[in-house]
């Protein structure tokens, strides 16, 4: 089998030597903005499985091999008129349209290219990416605009290109071979199937041609053409004993009569790893790069609220706020144009990869609402707000729906044609005293408005980037913004108040917004998915409803509509995967649509659960009702228990898997076993509280070794141990008094609570499904509450006081008895 591909740091230029890596066929790329901390299962293929073609190997390889993992970015498209167009220009992802006009004959995926490999009896050659990946770009430019290589792809092989977030289902498959065979991967991906869509060899980024002893692309296809020839039996029943051995080392199930682990040992063994992996200056789970994970800081935080007086349960809530206090202040936050960048290149958050994805910005904004409401700190709260303006303005559709994501390279102001790293984001010491020139009266120093700033942001004559952050000298003589002093240091340094520099810096930030929109702007993936929406439609209902802010919510109701209007089908009942902005900036639909996966149903049934309580309008509960029974149908494990990452009927799709790992966007099992828990407890159906135990059950294995791998799914098994509260208030909607005691619950972090609304009339939605609490009401005309747990409640509560007061001593302590390391 292959060994293949290129090591590369998040820095974009570390070649390692991964020779020593046991690999039974492929050696893939390591990717830092995915697969960054990754807890991988302990599998490795039987020695049965290895390739029998190890003369390929060995002609290959030699000695070594070169594998790089990929980091995001786009060159853009050629400014010359296209000499090729292949049936990729009919498609609407904008990865896909971007290899439209290479020479090559590439297909989507799909039956057409399925039934010509069959029909020609051809291999298939699959390549796999996104459109703000910058090594897929890379590949596409030196190898797939190559005319020679074009003509032995097309003359040879089936060529199927895929969108990874058009198809995640496609992709989890041809990763996990490419990971259980190497215990890496990256994009772009690049995996040779068999006519029946069977993997026998892969690998990632390839150079056009061979450097040294390394091979190039040509000589990988050369030597595979000459394989598939020769010893093309081996190569099939290799790839079909590699995908046997994935199924079996895959599978994730309960046992039966298995019941969950016990929720306060795994949470303490959760936080012992965390506070292991902590890294104490700056905050965040390792020294470089660094990625926000936003599932550890809420896991964190939860840990917090049952555990307020233990010296554990305060380490964990310093490890959250620091991570997030440092990060708000570093370089990865955008102090100009606001939002997050993907990642850190250095410890201090200082010089960060400036790709923007949605789905970072939707668990960061909830992030740091929940630290804004366990803290008090109006600092918390004003990034929340931020990163929702970002989203708002640059990120969002006038259909209400949210692209996915904004490239991190773009052409510099200064001119040329070669796209750079930040080039968007960043600035010259002489930028900023140009555009910042005015003189600032009052100080005890002579001093401009650009002094204060470069003071402030740490902007250096010579640039702010250590040069083992920049191996490219793309950033040569730039400067990255990042805090370097508090206001009132930087007060201090001038002579000048508070409130001055305050202003001073909003009004500059203002300008270098500005002087921002006159520059070329960065690729924008304008791709909407179910899945990204559906967590972006929590973030504007959490945000909103604790800051009371009715824009925010507006925002929240318009991305749900959206989704019911362009991303489900009433009639199939079916969620779609995505939708796209077409050229009038009309919403489009592909033809046939891409059905929703598992995540696409999950994170909208927890969007919609989230804008239930944001609104308290029982129509959101009602389409989460009914998003969840179809998702049971179409993903539950009958026998295993938890839900499988695609549709089980689709025979395309050769592995059934179940996703394990809180990684960059949560698990969707994760997501949903605290949905069912919730729904349960809405709607009085058990079958979700059982289905959600035997969720939970089927993950028992990994929670117990391994539960810093699924925080988020630690955070159900919590909310399971402790039971949801039921907080009742029944009075008119938007009377004041109402208002004022909603307004006490949602200025606390309540991770263990379900909140109802009944106004009175007698066919609610609760009143039919929970008639227990048609013996509530108002007392004396007055907006009560009540507080209920284990079908037991408080007596009623009027004053918003006293319901905080209850709320908060109802938090009972996390025991954490036999718990050990």
């Amino acid at each position: 089998m292959l060994r293949l591909a290129w090591r590369r740091s998040a820095s974009r230029n570390s070649c390692v030597d991964p020779a020593h890596l046991l690999t039974a066929t492929v050696l893939g790329a390591y990717s830092p903005q995915e697969n960054s901390g990754r807890i991988f299962r302990q599998f490795r293929l039987p020695s049965s499985v290895s390739s029998p073609v190890t003369h390929l190997q060995r002609a290959l390889y030699h000695r070594s091999a070169v594998l790089m993992s990929m980091s995001s970015g786009d060159e853009g498209p050629s400014s010359s008129p296209p000499r090729n167009t292949n049936r990729l220009a009919k498609e609407r992802s904008p990865y896909l349209l971007q290899h439209a006009h290479n020479p090559v004959d590439w297909y989507p995926w799909g039956q057409e290219a399925f039934d010509k490999a069959k029909e020609e009896d051809k291999p298939i050659f699959l390549s796999v990416g996104y459109s703000t990946c910058h090594w897929c770009h890379v590949m596409e430019r030196e190898s797939f605009e190559d005319e020679e290589i074009g003509r032995i792809l097309s003359d040879n092989f089936v060529c199927i290109k895929v969108d990874r977030e058009e198809r995640p289902d496609v992709d989890k498959v041809y990763m996990t071979f490419v990971q259980a065979t190497s215990g890496g991967g990256g994009w772009p991906m690049s995996v040779w199937l068999t006519p029946d869509l069977r993997p026998f060899i892969g690998g990632t980024y390839f150079p056009p041609r061979d450097h040294g002893r390394r091979p190039g692309l040509k000589t990988v296809l050369t030597r595979i053409i000459d394989q598939w020839q020769r010893n093309r039996p081996d190569l099939e029943s290799s790839g079909e004993r590699i995908i046997e051995a994935l199924k079996k080392g895959t599978a994730v199930a309960a046992n039966p009569g298995e019941s969950p682990p016990l929720a306060p040992d795994v949470a303490y063994r959760c936080f012992q790893q965390l506070a292991h992996s902590y890294e104490e200056e700056y905050g965040g789970f390792r020294d470089a790069p660094k990625f926000p994970t936003p599932v550890n800081l809420m896991f964190l935080m939860s840990y917090w609220s049952v555990n307020r007086s233990t010296s554990e349960g305060v380490e964990a809530l310093q490890m959250a706020l620091h991570t997030l206090r440092m990060m708000a202040l570093g370089g990865i936050h955008d102090h100009v144009a606001q939002g997050f960048h993907r990642y850190s290149t250095d410890s201090s958050w200082h010089v960060p990869h400036f790709e923007k994805m949605l789905y970072d910005q939707a668990q960061l904004a909830v992030a740091y609402i929940t630290a804004s409401q366990v803290s008090g700190e109006q600092f918390f709260a004003d990034v929340a707000k931020d990163i929702l303006l970002y989203v708002s303005r640059d990120l969002s559709d006038k259909s209400g729906g949210f692209y996915s994501a904004e490239d991190a390279d773009s052409v510099p102001a200064s001119g040329g044609s070669e796209k750079r790293e930040g080039a968007f984001c960043v600035w010259t010491a002489s930028e900023v005293r140009e555009l910042l020139p005015d003189v600032v009266e009052s100080t005890t120093v002579s001093a401009t408005q650009a002094d204060i700033v470069m003071h402030h942001y740490g902007v250096k004559e010579h640039g702010n980037v250590a040069p083992e952050q920049d191996p490219h000298g793309e950033l040569q003589g730039q400067n990255v913004l990042i805090v370097r002093y508090s206001a009132e240091l930087t007060a201090a340094r001038f002579g000048i108040s508070v409130e001055t520099v305050n202003e001073l810096l909003a009004s500059a930030r203002a300008k270098m917004a500005e002087a921002r929109v006159s520059r070329p702007r960065p690729h924008l993936d304008t791709k909407m998915l179910a899945s990204w929406n559906g967590l972006m439609l929590s973030a504007f209902a959490r945000v909103g409803t604790v800051l009371g802010d009715k824009a925010l919510l507006e925002r929240a109701v318009q991305a749900g509509n959206f989704l019911k209007e362009h991303l489900w089908d009433a009639e199939r009942q079916t969620i779609f995967r995505s939708c796209y902005r077409g050229d009038q900036l009309e919403v489009q639909q592909i033809s046939p649509p891409i059905p929703g996966f598992l995540d696409d149903y999950a994170f909208i049934i927890c969007g919609l659960l989230d804008l239930y309580e944001a609104t308290l309008r029982t129509e959101w509960l009602q389409w989460a009702e009914e998003l969840q029974v179809r998702q049971d149908v179409l993903f539950w494990d009958e026998q295993g228990g938890g839900y499988f990452c695609s549709d089980t009927n689709d025979s395309t799709v050769l592995l059934q898997l179940k996703e394990d790992q809180d990684g960059a966007e949560p698990s969707a099992n994760s997501v949903s076993a605290s949905s069912l828990l919730r729904l349960s407890h809405y709607t009085g159906r058990q079958e979700w509280l059982q289905r959600s135990q035997r969720l939970l059950a089927a993950f028992s294995d990994r929670l117990t070794r391994v539960p810093i791998a699924l925080p988020e799914m630690v955070r159900a098994l919590m909310a399971q141990h402790f039971t949801l509260k039921q907080i009742v208030v029944c009075g008119q909607r938007d009377a004041p008094d109402t208002s004022s005691l909603l307004t006490a619950v949602n200025s606390l972090f309540l991770p263990h609570k379900v909140l109802m609304l009944l106004d009175g009339s007698a066919d609610s939605f609760f009143c039919q499904r929970l008639p227990v609490l048609s013996s509530m009401s108002q007392q004396g005309g007055v907006a009560t509450a009540y507080v209920c747990q284990d079908f037991t409640c408080s007596l009623p509560v009027q004053d918003p006081e006293e319901l905080r007061r209850q709320l908060l001593d109802g938090y009972t302590e996390m025991k954490t008895e036999g718990n050990t390391d």
